[in-house]
């Protein structure tokens, strides 16, 4: 049987504040990136914890990578039930990517301190490849600027890292350098999001009926 945890919006806001202190002081981020749809939210609630006086707001750009895949579902109607037909899949697709063609773009990422948000941390699988590739692409872009300045410097935010097994790795130097953070750890459980409820009542209801942490 899953084993399910409910997470309320209440919650995610929470972890992003008590977060964000560190974020600031380790990561020092001048551009945000949100992998859709999951890290969204905590990008945005994040952004209002970040700002500092005098200081404009931290821009967020967005990609979209996909890696759960849909299963045959189990219900009677034959309609998945929402966090219970979907199961983490092999493959990385991207669904949306930054716009690198443009010398504006380009300068945007270059050189700067940029802050990867997603919801969780499961597989590992999506957070790999989405490191991977924009250190890649942005390199890429740095040397079509003259290969002159300093580098991107990535790193990472999820609100839960789940205690397992991982398949993907994310670079040793990002590790060693603490550019990772992840506001909570916990056992390899199935996080329901409050924005993947179809029904937020019954969702904050799960919420409250649940063992607290």
């Amino acid at each position: 049987m899953v084993v399910k945890e409910y997470v309320t919006y209440n919650q995610v806001h929470k972890l992003c504040q008590e977060a964000a202190p560190r974020i600031l002081e380790d990561f020092k981020p001048q551009l945000m990136i949100a992998i859709g749809g999951g890290g969204y939210v905590p990008a945005r609630i994040l952004r209002s914890f970040l700002k500092q006086p005098g200081s404009p707001n931290i821009p967020i750009q967005a990609i979209g990578l996909s890696l759960y895949e849909e299963l045959p579902s189990t219900h009677p109607s034959g309609r998945n039930t929402p966090g219970e037909a979907e199961q983490p899949g092999t493959k990385v697709t991207r669904t949306q990517w930054l716009d690198l063609t443009s010398l504006g773009e380009m300068e945007n990422l270059v050189g700067k301190r940029i802050l990867i948000v997603d919801e969780v941390d499961d597989t590992r699988t999506t957070l790999e490849y989405a490191v991977k590739e924009l250190e890649k692409d942005v390199e890429l872009a740095r040397q079509k600027l003259g290969g002159k300045g300093e580098k991107t410097v990535f790193s990472v935010f999820v609100l839960h890292n789940k205690n397992k097994e991982k398949k993907g790795q994310l670079p040793e130097h990002m590790l060693n350098e603490n550019r990772y953070l992840a506001a909570r750890t916990t056992g390899d459980v199935w996080i329901c999001y409050p924005w993947e409820a179809t029904d937020i009542d019954e969702h904050d209801e799960m919420a409250k009926k649940q063992p607290a942490n």
